[in-house]
């Protein structure tokens, strides 16, 4: 029988189909087609919303943009509005100030225009200025490429560093699933190394060995170490010890250190402290010839959560001069990134300091989100853990919780008859039975029965939810 299409799955890019994005699959349009019954059919499910605890997304469940930052973005966006009397009592004098001096930046003052693929120089020198503030080392602006967001910087390293399937990633296991789904549509081999649980998600340099020993027995060209801290799902906050480790291992072995550093303001953990990857290798004494580092940061978490923006950058530093013009060469492809999403990666990195008008309310809007959410992260890791058969580790940062629930035997037969794996069958019930969206912990690559102590009946799941 012919088709009612003149194309098939058949004419596809194999790596396409190949390519799966766990935190926004089956099971968020599974929720999407409920939430319309909902809209037209009140009453029809146990429940009277969807809550998308899919992906970290915290405008959408009510967190309010940072007074400031939206000034500014108004201001540059209507600079009409600078010319208005009621202007000034509208906005703050620094909110004003900064729009000023953002638009001179800009050619023809116009946020509707292109700019350099690399991004606006004003902007990207305000960036280079806040990462010397925060690492205490220098930071160049013609290192820095504004994105939009972290994820397109992600997938121009895949396009720069893959070349065919024998070239290998080191990815996290868990893992945000945006690098194996980057991996596959390049091309590449993605390496797991696994993530220690039994220690709160640990990151232990011998398990980075042993992988990077065995792909390349396989004949595997293992190109570069991806580490998110903080870590996304597990909320780990990595040890500045265990970072000079990482630093060693890959200057040691010639391999990119892909630094994901988008969490960089959510720590909560009295004990712990966010450094960038570049503070340390650079306290180290590496500086630009001894070691390859990409820096990723986003205005999409942090205390601002502006995932909508689609702002974020790179800092791409100890390449070569020829290799730095082909990532030119990528981000020119895409003429360049928004221009609101620059203007705001600049604001999270130049926010208001003591003496500027916006600056007691701007930190009182800081500090109550990032109460907030530290708050509600122990709220939620003391519920999973009173629950009978879950286990869930402290989040010391990031925005998500990855509990691990034990599934009894009829659970496990259960999914087995309806042919689907028993995190995803648990996901999928959940759903139904309450409208709460997690995501499987398959989807971030983990495993079922990842310790021996436990009964091979036995099968750990994992989600993950904003707490």
């Amino acid at each position: 029988m012919a088709s009612d299409y003149s194309s098939t799955l058949d004419d596809l890019n194999p790596k396409v189909l190949k390519c799966a994005y766990a935190i926004r699959g089956e099971i968020v349009t599974h929720a999407q087609i409920l939430q319309q019954d909902l809209t037209e059919n009140p009453g029809s499910h146990p429940f009277n919303e969807i809550l998308y605890c899919n992906i970290g997304n915290p405008h959408s469940l009510g967190q309010k943009p940072i007074t400031f930052f939206r000034e500014v973005l108004a201001l540059c966006d209507h600079p009409l509005l600078l010319d208005r009397s009621e202007t000034k009592a509208l906005f703050s004098a620094d909110s004003i100030e900064r729009a000023i001096q953002i638009l001179d930046q800009i050619p023809c003052r116009a946020t509707g225009a292109y700019s350099h693929s690399q991004g606006i120089k004003g902007l990207r020198d305000k960036i280079a200025s806040g990462i010397e503030a925060r690492d205490g080392f220098p930071a160049d602006p013609n290192d820095i490429f504004l994105t939009d967001g972290a994820s397109p910087a992600v997938h121009m390293m895949m396009q720069l560093l893959i070349g065919s399937e024998n070239d290998g990633i080191l990815c996290p296991i868990p893992q945000y699933p945006l690098y194996s789904a980057s991996i596959t549509l390049h091309g590449g081999t993605h390496i797991s190394y696994y993530l220690d649980e039994e220690t709160g998600w640990a990151l232990e340099i011998s398990e980075l060995e042993n992988q990077l020993k065995t792909a390349r027995s396989r004949g595997v060209n293992v190109k570069a170490l991806v580490v998110i801290n903080p870590g996304n799902p597990t909320g780990r906050v990595l040890a500045e010890a265990n970072q000079r480790e990482i630093v060693e291992f890959c200057r040691k072995e010639g391999l990119v250190l892909l630094a994901d550093e988008v969490y960089q303001e959510n720590v909560y953990a009295p004990d712990k402290q966010f450094y960038s990857f570049k503070k340390i290798s650079r306290s180290m004494g590496f500086g630009e010839k001894d070691i390859s580092l990409v820096s990723f940061h986003s205005a999409s978490k942090g205390y601002y959560g502006e995932c909508g923006k689609r702002g974020g950058y790179m800092e791409f530093t100890g390449f070569s001069p020829e290799i730095r013009e082909q990532i030119y060469k990528l981000a020119s492809v895409n003429l360049c990134s928004n221009i609101s999403g620059q203007i705001l990666a600049s604001l999270i990195m130049s926010p208001p300091k003591v003496g500027d008008e916006s600056y007691e309310s701007f930190s009182a809007e800081k500090d109550a989100i990032l109460s907030s959410l530290a708050r509600r992260a122990k709220i939620l890791e003391d519920a999973f853990n009173s629950l009978e058969g879950v286990t869930c580790y402290k989040a010391e940062g990031a925005l998500y919780s990855f509990p691990r629930i034990n599934l009894p035997d009829k659970a496990i037969k259960a999914a087995e008859e309806a042919k689907t794996a028993p995190d995803a069958f648990y996901a999928w019930r959940l759903l139904n039975a309450t409208g709460i969206v997690v995501v499987s912990g398959s989807g971030f690559g983990q495993v079922h029965n990842i310790t021996a102590r436990r009964e091979d009946t036995s099968y750990c799941i994992s989600f993950y939810t904003i707490p």
